[in-house]
């Protein structure tokens, strides 16, 4: 597993799918990921079928972490919120999610409760009570290839201005990624990169129906972007999947019409490893050999 630091120092863009669980985890690094984003608004959605407005705790998502790393191998990028309170918290948050396989943790300058940052009515922390969660944060990770994402959400609340002088605080705090939220235009994409591409590696976020622009992933990177999240998409296309699912399900009492873009049971199996599984089984199995 390449570390996550020596992966940005590349020029190609890194790409991270976003995943809620072990399943979803397993399924993108199978398709190639080399990096993983659990997203806490997919979480909040598919764990409690509720919006990503601060309702996860910090231990669900340590849970969650924890039952990934048992499944993939490929570095993990956390969503750590607002790090669950003030400096101390962050501290234990980023010790727990550390221990738990976390190789990036991303707090961001919101006040609690906080909301999704493609969602309106935000409010901020002082930009230097900030500073001092990125420096907390720095102190109490393990390793130093635990990477530590600053995210600000000003843009929305005080402006791109406050928004660039912000993140440019950040990077002084010691911040290994920065992470400018929701830019509503090019222009303001535009800005972003003028004032922070030498600063820092800069992480962009992709969500359809959202407030940024949308633009793939060869775009980003010419603009200067190191890394691309792409949160809440598995979460979207699964929930479209399923409400045709069920529809057709009770209106025909079948499953026949939604066959071809199932598994059947033996190719959920191959998917998750079941014969794999029970052979190791075996090996520890006293009856096994006789």
């Amino acid at each position: 597993m390449a570390a996550l630091r020596t992966r940005l120092t590349e020029d190609r863009i890194l790409v991270a799918p976003g995943i809620f669980d072990a399943l979803t985890g397993l399924i993108a690094e199978q398709a190639g990921a080399e990096a993983l984003y659990l997203s806490g608004a997919s979480i909040a959605y598919t764990r409690f079928g509720r919006p990503d407005i601060g309702l996860v705790s910090m231990t669900e998502v340590a849970d969650t972490v924890a039952a990934i790393r048992d499944r993939v191998e490929v570095p993990l990028i956390v969503d750590a919120d607002t790090g669950f309170g003030n400096a101390l918290n962050v501290q234990r948050t980023v010790r727990l999610f550390e221990r738990m396989g976390a190789n990036a943790l991303q707090l961001e300058d919101q006040t609690l409760p906080k909301r999704c940052g493609h969602l309106d009515g935000k409010t901020l922390v002082p930009a230097a009570e900030m500073q001092g969660k990125i420096r907390a944060a720095l102190d109490a990770r393990d390793s130093a290839e635990t990477l530590i994402i600053a995210r600000t959400d000003a843009i929305a609340v005080e402006g791109i201005d406050a928004a660039l002088d912000r993140a440019d605080s950040y990077a002084e705090a010691g911040a290994d990624i920065l992470f400018v939220e929701a830019p509503q235009s090019a222009e303001q994409i535009g800005a972003i990169m003028s004032r922070l591409k030498a600063v820092a590696p800069l992480m962009a976020n992709m969500v359809e129906g959202g407030k940024t622009p949308v633009m793939p992933a060869d775009e980003l990177q010419n603009l200067g972007y190191s890394l691309v999240i792409f949160p809440g998409g598995a979460v979207r296309a699964l929930a479209a999947q399923a409400q045709r699912y069920y529809a057709s399900l009770l209106a025909s009492g079948s499953n026949a019409e939604m066959g071809e873009a199932m598994f059947d049971f033996g190719g959920l199996q191959g998917l998750i490893g079941t014969d794999e599984m029970l052979e190791l089984g075996r090996k520890y199995d006293p009856e096994a050999g006789t």
